[in-house]
């Protein structure tokens, strides 16, 4: 995360808009991510300039000669009350009539920006925030992305829109768990503010160096490699500016409700799903997808996304994804269903409990980490589970960190779950079950269901000995209370 005097100045412009009237964490994020895409079209506009030079002609101008006073370059150095002029009356039409060409990419970006609004109330709030903003090199794909990751730590901190958030900690384990690869197609149909993408984004820098290198590898991951769905445009707009301050060019970040009919052209097209979908909500049962409803009859939001997630993979795609504990022992046919197709049909690969506070302050449901592979022909044999019961964080409103965490050992035994992990006895926090125990439970994946709690001996006393002890000590209270009359009288 970011630290020091940048941090201090993103805390005060942050303090500044809450001053300045603006209290929605999502509205000044947004109105931020405004202005950080303003500066990145100067920059794609110095980028084909310098073309120019050897070209002589300037290819796909995102500005057009009578517009250059629009730059990020020219309006930031102006007087905060001609620039709050400028920005309101002229910067701001320009982004909401940009075309769907940003510098020559075939970008999502400015789609995101057409119905963008400025709200920064005052000259001076605008100009703290520019100059701020002007103080990062754009060019430092480090400083940006943890810039953004910090803007949108803020989103949990206000608690009343944190379920927009999944804490990074969680994230970054279902990514390493799933170790996403060059190769794959990597989708999220609730992505919100892009955390999954971008973690499994930077997972790939980290771990396939190469795919940055090989020309083929580097345009799919620029342009094909990650995909995000949402409802909300604020979500949107915030989710592509996060990916974009990543590194990642020209990610599919679109406009869907993932659970309606408009869902169907992308069956079987992603080899990694990850997500954490909404568990409630309003659900336009007439407009849901009749192919979900096929496989899962329900209203239920979490159901339905799961049988969506089965209906995105491509066979041998696997999946991680966050499910409310109701999911793994639910009574209704439609909960029995649909985890009969998970152990049978499909390869269940694990189970992972996680404490109740992970999502406090905003939210105390209890859930777990539902990792499994798409076969369309069964090859369930064991499947893994594992108790979290601390991840680094006390599981209070606070989240203060403490030293006991058991997410690195999940990562360690989720990579040993075929070999050593079969031995591990009931009573561990992680074991194996075969299938056909699970099949023998009526498809319940509840833990406590399988793990074997074992109870400590307690030797107690012999209750006469007990009663004789309390009568020596009523014999020496009595004493003692005989010798203070002696001393009163």
């Amino acid at each position: 995360m970011i630290t020091g005097e940048l941090k201090s100045k993103v805390d005060r412009v942050w303090d500044a808009f809450w001053s300045g009237g603006i209290s929605n964490p999502l509205e000044v994020i947004e109105q931020i991510t405004y202005l950080l895409f303003l500066r990145r079209l100067d920059d794609l506009q110095t980028i084909a300039e310098k073309k120019a030079r050897i070209t002589g002609e300037i290819e796909d101008p995102v500005f057009l000669p009578d517009q250059h006073h629009l730059r990020w370059s020219r309006f930031a150095n102006r007087d905060p009350v001609e620039m709050h002029a400028l920005v309101s009356d002229e910067v701001f039409p320009y982004l909401r009539g940009l075309g769907q060409q940003v510098g020559g990419d075939d970008s999502t970006y400015s789609v995101h920006m057409k119905d963008a609004r400025f709200t920064i109330p005052t000259p001076a709030l605008l100009s703290r925030v520019v100059d701020m903003l002007g103080d990062i090199p754009m060019e430092d794909r480090d400083t940006n992305g943890d810039l953004y990751e910090y803007l949108l730590s803020k989103i949990a901190s206000a608690g009343t829109n944190g379920q927009f958030r999944t804490p990074r900690h969680i994230i970054n384990l279902m990514v390493a768990m799933m170790a996403p690869t060059p190769e794959d197609e990597i989708c999220d149909p609730a992505c919100g503010t892009a955390g999954f993408l971008v973690s499994a984004s930077e997972h790939i820098r980290e771990h396939h160096p190469s795919a940055l290198t090989n020309a083929k590898q580097r345009e799919h991951f620029h342009r094909s490699m990650f995909h995000g769905y949402d409802f909300d445009s604020t979500m949107l707009r915030i989710g592509s500016m996060n990916m974009l301050l990543h590194g990642i060019e020209s990610p599919d970040i679109r406009y869907r409700d993932s659970l309606s009919e408009g869902a169907a052209a992308d069956a079987q097209q992603y080899s990694l799903v990850l997500a954490n979908p909404p568990f409630a909500g309003s659900l336009d049962y007439e407009s849901t997808s009749k192919d979900l409803l096929r496989v899962v009859k329900t209203k239920k939001t979490e159901l339905l996304f799961l049988a969506l997630f089965l209906r995105l993979l491509k066979p041998g795609g696997r999946a991680a994804v966050i499910v409310p504990d109701g999911v793994l022992f639910g009574s209704s046919n439609a909960h029995k269903d649909l985890r009969r197709t998970l152990v049978e049909e499909q390869k269940l690969d694990a189970v992972v409990k996680l404490p109740s506070g992970v999502f406090k302050p905003y939210a105390g449901v209890s859930t777990a980490i539902l990792c499994f592979t798409k076969t369309d022909s069964g090859g369930t044999d064991d499947v893994w589970f594992y108790d979290v019961t601390a991840d680094g964080f006390s599981l209070d409103d606070k989240r203060n960190p403490i030293e006991a965490n058991d997410l690195p050992d999940v990562l360690t035994r989720w990579q040993q779950r075929a070999t050593t992990e079969r031995d591990r006895a009931r009573t561990d926090s992680s074991f194996s079950v075969p299938k056909a125990e699970i099949a023998e439970q009526g498809y319940d994946l509840s833990i406590n269901r399988y793990k074997e709690i074992v109870y400590d001996d307690v030797e107690h006393r012999d209750p006469l000995e007990i009663i004789a002890d309390i009568e020596q000590i009523e014999d020496e209270i009595a004493q003692g209370r005989a010798e203070l009359k002696a001393m009163l009288a």
